[in-house]
Formats: structure tokens, sequence, C-alpha cells
């Protein structure tokens, strides 16, 4: 299967990866005052920019699994990994309130992509006794 290194590799970017999607969801919470005051946005439209993460995530996360598991976790990991990369810049450089809900809403794309797949990753390279 996978020598000592390679398990190694795969172990560190996988809890690499599932650290920054769950993280993504805390730290945004510490920016919503400077979020609200740069775009003018109510306490409800705030609200969109954490929720639509979460709703994305957690509507996707099975499906991706499922869609993980037919057509390649590799693949599904390296994807999501790409798409959370792609919504964290889009977020960043966001024009507008609605430009940041759309980013997160991708963002959450990649990040249930990753945490459908991380852990199933990491379970197929080590045997249940090295777990």
């Amino acid at each position: 299967m996978s020598g000592p290194g390679e398990k190694r590799v795969i172990l560190l970017v996988s809890c690499l990866a599932s650290f920054l999607v769950p993280y993504t969801v805390s730290s945004l919470t510490v920016a919503l005052p400077a979020i609200g005051e740069q775009f003018g946005l109510d306490a409800v439209t705030l609200g969109w920019v954490t929720s639509a993460y979460l709703l994305t995530a957690a509507i996707c996360i099975v499906p991706f699994g499922k869609l993980a598991d037919l057509y390649g976790r590799k693949r599904f990991f390296i994807l999501g990994n790409l798409l959370f990369a792609a919504g964290s810049l889009l977020a960043a450089v966001s024009w507008s309130g609605s430009a940041i809900i759309a980013a997160r809403a991708v963002q959450a794309l990649g990040g249930a992509m990753v945490f459908a797949t991380s852990v199933a990753i990491v379970a197929a390279v080590f045997p249940p006794g090295q777990r």
C-alpha cells in the first residue's frame, strides 16, 4: 500500500485540511462587525454570511461522501481543496455583501468535499491497528 513516509504525509495533509474547514466557520465570526461596516450590511444579512456556509456544507457533505466513494476520494479531496481556496480568494476580494455570501457558499462546497473525504482517506491508508 503506502510506505511510512507517505502515510505521514497523507495524515498531515488530511489533518491540516480538516482543521481549516471548521476554522473558517469560527474565525469569520470575529470579522463580522468589520464586514458589516465595510459593506453596510444589517444583522440579518450578516447572519447569511455565516449561514450560507453552514447550510451549503450541511446539505452537501453526505452526497459528496457518496460521490467520492463512487468516483474517487482523492479526486474529491483535491477538487474540494481547490474549491475551498477559490471560495476563500473570492471572499477576500468581495465587492459586496452578496458577493461574500456567494463566495462563502463556494467555500462551503469545497469544505464539504474535504470534510467528507479526509477521514475516509486516512481510514483507507491506515489499518485498524495503526489508527
